[in-house]
């Protein structure tokens, strides 16, 4: 089992590098995730994990790429809810990367 120490706690990681409880999650924990991708979260990244949480809660899973970026479409406008403003977030893996930093399991068809 990997972890990942955010402050005083060690928080619990899947294989893939997924967190083992969702409880765990806060902004700090999606920080250090994503330091560990080497990305430096902006407004624009946030904006999405929000909405993939959004998503998650409505849903209780994690979408796949076309159903994140329909998604996306429908709630901030097809100038973001697009795969090439996905893919360049998230490095060319939006609907993987967005829902690991996001604290979301991995979405069923992702490898």
């Amino acid at each position: 089992m990997n972890s990942l120490t955010v402050g005083a706690h060690a928080i619990e990681l899947d294989k893939d590098g997924f967190l083992v409880e969702l409880s765990d999650w806060s902004t700090d924990v999606a920080s250090a995730l994503a330091a560990v991708e080497d990305i430096e979260l902006s407004p624009e990244h946030w904006e999405i994990l929000e909405l993939l949480r959004s998503f998650y809660a409505e849903f209780q899973l994690s979408p796949a790429t076309r159903p994140l970026i329909k998604y996306t479409a429908l709630k901030l406008g097809p100038e973001k809810g697009n795969s090439l403003h996905l893919n360049r977030l998230f490095k060319g893996t939006p609907a993987k990367l967005a829902a690991k930093l996001a604290g979301l399991p991995k979405p069923t068809n992702c490898l």
